[in-house]
């Protein structure tokens, strides 16, 4: 059987624009479905928008629109955001999608009939940022770390999910490797977390409208958690009908996916209740959930108060879609956190790119055109030796590797004194250009996940068989 790979990225709700944050987590997981479709894998790869609850409502009613409407206008704020960065999901699920709908209705049935729902009454502090109740560790100061407001004290009779029922189980399946969660430190967290004592959560919400209506009581909606969670299954078209995975569909196989890249504000409820869920309903758990750190300005965090958000469309109308997917993927090493800002990412455009890679291209290609009608054979180059950083989701030091072989190549030139070469040495100039070439061969090669239209352009003008300069990769910028 061939090889398969599933990969997501967590759905983005839709109460705002797309951010800088979003956009690294999809980056990354366009650049590893490219790698592995490179690799001849079948590879399916889904993101999408996180479109009920009351946040949505409440930014629907403040914009003047129906909840449709608003949610229908940010869907495409996504997919516009996406297109730019020329990412290519193989499906792109909303969870006001009818499909998404259903099913998700059904799975929360199932649940409600297996005995692992009842209701009871809550009291507690409630963030209507997070959609979360929260314990008084999660706060700071009285507030809550992530959206920095006080919590409300919350009272309602809710459903609520036999959370506690799974909390030895999934320690041991974190621990034996079953679900693994990368970085080691995020594990940890995890761990700590679950044996804190995991309580059983609220999956409804009472006079919230815009939402999944909870099949066995028409006065609840689902909770955005739940209903979110289930896209993983309903993006490839699971009807929510059966316990066990029956595969009715090609896409269907892919599942359990291989790798779930996210931020580490959503890694707890992605370890907790998403796999508590699919063991409820008796499903396989993910193989990989993937932790990536947050971006600083300027060792600040970024809002919009503050006014130092860096936002993808800025990004790509500066920098166009490679040279922002480079930079987004340049600056985080691997689960670290990173510090941008317009002034570094210039910088390391013009060092990277602009007098790395493009002036390589350049140089090599203009030479062989001015001075050997623009034929040369490439020489046989030793591979990049990159593959096990995109296994190890080690994306920053894969790119890392490339730019070492472009700065080799760089210094290479210059200690043969390659322009005066070509007078006076022609048969050492071709020896040396077409080792070159086979080096900018490769590199164009292990560029096609990060930098699709630049590695076309390097390999095709190489295939053509008639080498010319052409324009400028990456013209400086002032």
């Amino acid at each position: 059987m061939d090889k398969k790979f599933y990969i997501t990225t967590p759905i983005y709700y839709v109460n705002d624009k797309p951010h800088i944050g979003h956009a690294y987590t999809t980056v990354a997981a366009d650049v590893l479905a490219r790698w592995y479709r490179q690799k001849g894998e079948r590879v399916f790869f889904l993101t999408g928008t996180d479109e009920h609850g009351a946040k949505v409502a409440q930014a629907a009613a403040k914009a003047g629109q129906s909840e449709k409407e608003f949610c229908d206008g940010k869907a495409e704020d996504f997919k516009k955001a996406w297109q730019a960065l020329n990412i290519d999901y193989d499906n792109f699920i909303r969870t006001t999608d009818p499909e998404h709908e259903v099913a998700a209705s059904k799975a929360a049935q199932t649940l409600y009939v297996k005995g692992l729902v009842y209701k009871d009454e809550y009291e507690g502090l409630y963030c209507t940022g997070c959609e979360q109740y929260k314990i008084s560790d999660d706060l700071i100061n009285g507030k809550c770390s992530e959206h920095q407001i006080e919590p409300i004290l919350m009272k309602e009779e809710s459903y609520f999910f036999k959370l506690s029922q799974f909390q030895i189980i999934l320690k041991e399946k974190i621990i034996s490797g079953e679900l693994q969660i990368e970085p080691a430190e995020r594990k940890n967290e995890v761990l700590s977390f679950i044996d804190s004592g995991l309580r059983d959560i609220s999956i409804s919400r009472k006079n919230i409208i815009w939402g999944v209506p909870l099949s066995f009581d028409k006065n609840y909606t689902l909770y955005v958690w739940i209903d979110a969670f289930l896209n993983y299954l309903t993006g490839l078209g699971w009807d929510g009908k059966s316990e066990k995975l029956k595969v009715k569909s090609e896409k269907l196989e892919f599942f359990p996916p291989d790798v779930q890249l996210m931020s580490k504000d959503i890694l707890r409820v992605h370890a907790t209740i998403w796999p508590a869920l699919l063991l409820a309903l008796e499903l396989p758990l993910p193989k990989k959930i993937f932790v990536h750190g947050y971006f600083t300005t300027n060792g600040q965090k970024m809002s919009k108060s503050l006014g130092n958000v860096i936002w993808p469309e800025d990004l790509t109308a500066k920098f166009g879609a490679d040279g922002a997917r480079y930079l987004l993927m340049s600056s985080l090493t691997y689960g670290q956190d990173g510090d941008i800002s317009w002034e570094k990412l210039v910088e390391k455009y013009n060092a990277d790119l602009a007098n790395g890679l493009g002036n390589l291209v350049s140089r090599v290609f203009n030479l062989i055109e001015n001075n050997f009608d623009g034929q040369m054979q490439p020489a046989r180059s030793a591979d990049l030796n990159i593959e096990s950083y995109f296994k190890e989701l080690k994306l920053f030091e894969a790119l890392q590797k490339i730019k070492e072989k472009v700065d080799w190549a760089n210094k290479y030139i210059e200690e043969n004194k390659l322009w005066e070469l070509v007078k006076t040495d022609k048969q050492k100039a071709q020896a040396v250009l077409g080792e070159l070439l086979g080096v900018i061969i490769r590199i164009g090669e292990g560029l096609v996940p990060f930098m699709p239209q630049t590695a076309e352009k390097i390999l095709k003008a190489v295939e053509t068989g008639e080498i010319k300069k052409g324009e400028a990769l990456f013209p400086r910028i002032v």
